[in-house]
């Protein structure tokens, strides 16, 4: 009988301290594994998902653009049955030209007056922070 147990002796053949820590730490381990397989399965099926939905408003966008293609031939057409066909059309485009133009000027001063994009007030209240570290007596 000797040879085959390397722990110390135990009266009632109970696993040694040793024993339960490296069963705990595989139990433990083996715990996270499924945790982390679980998760990843979760997480691939709600990206599946996402990929669907962002593609299904991707097709409602460009949908969404044929329509609005749609009411400007129509526009052209309620035209053309006072005008000529492409006077109609001339109308049309000219007034779509000018949106364009009116949008992207309103689009500019929206950028001019966020930019530079430099937190200002921030960098400021940085300053006077730094100015009194180095003259603490001075108060502004």
């Amino acid at each position: 009988m000797s040879g085959t147990h390397t722990g110390p002796p135990s009266s009632s053949g109970d696993p040694s301290t040793g024993e339960l820590v490296s069963q705990l730490s595989a139990e433990v381990s083996r715990l996270v594994r499924d945790e982390l397989r679980m998760a990843q399965l979760e997480v691939s099926g709600k990206a599946k998902k996402m990929g669907i939905g962002a593609g299904m408003f991707g097709a409602a966008g460009l949908l969404a653009l044929y329509g609005v293609g749609v009411l400007i031939a129509t526009a052209v057409l309620a035209l053309a049955l006072a005008l000529d066909a492409w006077l109609a059309a001339l109308i049309v485009a000219v007034v779509l030209l000018l949106a364009a133009g009116i949008a992207a000027l309103l689009g500019k001063s929206k950028v001019s007056e966020a930019s530079p994009p430099v937190p200002s007030q921030a960098i400021g209240n940085v300053r006077e922070d730094v100015d009194a570290v180095r003259h603490p007596g001075m108060h502004h």
